[in-house]
């Protein structure tokens, strides 16, 4: 046995022809997801001094909401707020980010229920007829969105263990992480 980090896994296993299929067709798709922060930290384990513990306060915390799109050339358009997100507030962002498109536009998402409710599928007609499409991942492939990657890095690899003393720090390094993204914050997606 060896000390390694424990990680969330996904609830089952995908549909493996339609895990192949969807596979090779997301290489020129932007990517759409959403995540949350809070000062609950996402940290299983750290470095401590010998013989000292390094606490984190345990506190009740909002929450802070980020919904992001990314580009196959993994730049980044993000949407941050403490409002709850939603169906209505994808297709806002959606329409938002898209008010009018000159070619094919094709967003990947997962299946989360938000993706998925009935006001979303309605919306789908009216994209399509502006060019842009809804590309749904299988179930259980949150590692076939690269957004996903790059939720996990900000919040295992990216937040230092200071964001977390209070609101506003958490707010600031969250902020400063997306807007830095390809700059000082870079993912080698390969």
């Amino acid at each position: 046995m060896s000390w390694h980090r424990l990680r969330l896994v996904v609830g089952g296993q995908p549909n493996a022809a339609e895990y192949i299929d969807k596979q090779a067709q997301l290489e020129e798709l932007k990517r759409l997801d959403e995540s949350g922060f809070s000062l609950i930290p996402s940290v299983p384990y750290g470095w401590q001094p010998v013989g000292e513990t390094v606490g984190i306060p345990s506190k009740h915390s909002r929450r802070l909401n980020v919904w992001g799109v990314m580009n196959r050339h993994h730049q980044l358009q993000s949407y941050v707020s403490l409002q709850t997100i939603t169906s209505d507030v994808i297709i806002a962002c959606i329409d938002n980010f898209f008010p009018s498109v000159d070619k094919r536009t094709v967003i990947v998402v997962d299946r989360a229920p938000i993706h998925t409710s009935d006001i979303m599928q309605d919306q789908l007609l009216e994209w399509k007829q502006r060019q842009i499409e809804i590309f749904y991942l299988p179930s259980y492939s949150p590692q076939l969105n690269l957004i996903e990657i790059l939720w996990r890095f900000i919040k295992y690899e990216w937040i230092p263990i200071s964001a977390y003393k209070c609101w506003q720090n958490l707010v600031d390094y969250v902020e400063k992480v997306l807007r830095e993204f390809g700059q000082n914050y870079v993912i080698n997606f390969v």
